[in-house]
């Protein structure tokens, strides 16, 4: 029984699965996106979060906290002038995970783990204007549908009204 086991093991030994976070960690750092297994990406995102949230003080004292996870120079450089930048308003949830399928040699959940921040497809704002996209929906089954005929009756009438005026003449 695993009563309040709340990391996930990963199959793996904690000196195998320490080193593993610590590649994948390095690799989010740099890549900004990775693909990885499901599992994996949620137990990377409680492994890096605490991380990236040190990185908002620039402190040495921070540097060196978030070098000894990583154990990577130019991840923890990266992490401290680009990404530190972006997030700094930001109180948390700095990854996100989306699920991408099954793999098909042995039927692993993939998913694709990323830094929010980073991908401006997802943000609410459109990056041209500063302004922030409403998505368009129909609303109810006949807003549609009455559209579209008084569309055709307009062009019904329009014809009708053509062929009587070329009869008047």
């Amino acid at each position: 029984m695993r009563h309040g086991d709340k990391i996930n093991a990963l199959g793996r030994k904690k000196g195998h699965r320490d080193a593993l976070l610590k590649h994948l960690s390095v690799a989010l750092i740099t890549h900004k996106r990775i693909n990885t297994t499901l599992a994996k990406a949620k137990a990377l995102r409680r492994h890096i979060e605490p991380i990236i949230n040190k990185s908002k003080k620039n402190t040495t004292h921070s540097r060196r906290v978030a070098f000894s996870y990583l154990q990577d120079k130019n991840a923890v450089t990266e992490l401290f002038t680009n990404i530190a930048e972006k997030v700094a308003d930001r109180n948390g949830g700095y990854t996100r995970v989306i699920r991408l399928g099954f793999r098909k040699s042995d039927g692993a959940e993939l998913a694709m783990i990323e830094l929010v921040d980073f991908n401006t497809e997802y943000q609410g704002k459109d990056t041209s204007t500063g302004k922030t996209r409403r998505s368009r929906r129909r609303r109810g089954g006949k807003g549609g549908s009455n559209q579209a005929q008084t569309v055709a009756a307009a062009a019904t009438t329009g014809a009708i009204a053509a062929d009587s005026s070329s009869e008047e003449e």
